[in-house]
């Protein structure tokens, strides 16, 4: 093992991932895995060992270590693969590892913490089995659509049945999308006539109740004038009543003044019934000589 770690010793340069790669405990794939990157994440590179390129990085708020063959930095403008030849061009320091050091600073919460004795005494060293991949090349003058032709040509045949399975999955989209319009539709048709029909409702309520209205005021005038009339008629009844008594009253009183003074009546009952000119009334004795 080497003799430790010193990420401080310049500024974390910004780095990105070209595809889903483990983010290891340690510059081996033999170290436990800490988490996956995902392709084109993007990652702080605190520096890369000088034996194997190996980098210890940053994402999200973890660290450990990924090969640089799945990691790019912007060199010159270009993404560039992370190489020693790189490292000073691009301010990324030389640093060494150390399991003690490394994992009390980063990994006291992991289950592995409890066995970096075996991983201090491991010898297997930082070297991976699996080959390097070549080292890109640049054609400056050549555009970039234009480099990845070849592959792009080579990939059409795969990514054909994905472009069908992308027009039957439209089309199908379309053809719902289509249902789900005309559906919308109907339901707008159908509540605009409900609409319509409780507004025929309402009017027809207000008018009922317009009518129902006018009846009862019409049945209370009606209501009005034939009490009024009863009341007339009592009040009319009542006076002829009163006339009646005071006839008959008068006609008694006649009749008792009549019994008492039989004579005088007689001469009161010729007065009346003679005219003064002299004519006789129908009936009257007189007129019989």
């Amino acid at each position: 093992m080497a003799v430790g770690l010193f990420p401080s010793l310049a500024a974390a340069a910004s780095g990105y991932s070209t595809a889903n790669v483990n983010m290891r405990s340690g510059p081996s794939t033999r170290y436990p895995a800490v988490t996956v990157i995902p392709a084109g994440a993007s990652v702080e590179i605190h520096g890369c060992l000088a034996e194997v390129p190996w980098c210890d990085v940053s994402f999200r708020y973890g660290r450990g270590w990924v090969a640089g063959r799945y990691l790019q930095t912007i060199y010159r403008e270009r993404r560039v693969y992370l190489a020693p030849e790189y490292y000073r061009p691009l301010g990324i320091p030389t640093v060494t590892f150390d399991v003690d050091t490394y994992w009390t600073r980063n990994y006291r919460s992991r289950d592995f913490y409890r066995e970096r004795d075996y991983w201090r005494e491991w010898r297997g060293g930082w070297r991976d089995d699996r080959p390097l991949p070549p080292r890109p090349r640049w054609e400056p003058d050549r555009p970039r659509w234009e480099a990845d032709r070849p592959r792009w040509e080579q990939d059409r045949p795969r990514r054909e049945p994905d472009r069908q399975n992308w027009e039957r999955d439209r089309q199908q989209n379309w053809e719902r999308d289509r249902e789900n319009r005309e559906r919308d539709r109907m339901n707008r048709e159908r509540d605009r006539e409900n609409r319509e029909l409780d507004q025929r409702n309402r009017d027809l309520d207000r008018q009922n109740r317009e009518r129902d209205r006018q009846n009862f005021e019409r049945d209370n005038r009606q209501r009005e004038w034939d009490n009024h009339q009863r009341d007339r008629d009592q009040r009319g009844g009542d006076q002829r009543e009163r006339d009646y008594r005071g006839e008959r009253e008068m006609r008694d009183r006649d009749r008792q003044n009549w019994e008492g003074n039989p004579e005088r009546d007689g001469a009161d009952r010729a007065r009346i019934r003679r005219p003064e000119n002299g004519a006789c009334m129908p009936g009257d004795p007189a007129c019989a000589r």
